[in-house]
């Protein structure tokens, strides 16, 4: 596989289907979260942690990747991420509905494996329209 469909892999089958035991097939073990201009190691027990609570919050939660753009090592995925709102997330308590989220990753890999994770998603929007949260 090519760096962009390691990474399309990853999110709509890994992450979708909630593989953890394949982890270490896709994440370095010295993976590290880029956060703005912070770098904050995860590896693979932090990545393994962060996927446990997604799941937690949206237990059957599914990722399709709609863009992909490679630049070098890294690849920019667009993602359209749902799933239904069955645990308490910010405080806020579960609602039961299906939600559907837009997002950006920006991956980057070597030999293979992903070594470095960022990204946003856009949880306002959704939240906003569903009225799960609400203007000050």
């Amino acid at each position: 596989m090519n760096k962009k469909e390691l990474v399309k892999y990853f999110y709509e089958v890994i992450v979708s289907e909630n593989l953890l035991e394949e982890l270490p097939q896709y994440i370095s073990t010295d993976c590290v979260l880029v956060n703005g201009e912070r770098r904050i190691p995860l590896g693979l027990e932090g990545m393994k942690e962060h996927l446990t609570a997604v799941k937690q919050t949206y237990p059957d939660y599914s990722m399709r990747v709609i863009r992909q753009y490679e630049d070098g090592d890294c690849v920019i995925s667009e993602f359209i991420m749902e799933g239904t709102h069955e645990g308490e997330w910010t405080g806020i308590k579960p609602t039961h509905k299906r939600l559907s989220f837009t997002g950006v990753d920006i991956d980057k890999v070597i030999d293979g494996k992903i070594v470095e994770h960022g990204g946003a998603v856009n949880t306002f929007e959704t939240l906003y329209e569903q009225h799960m949260i609400k203007p000050v």
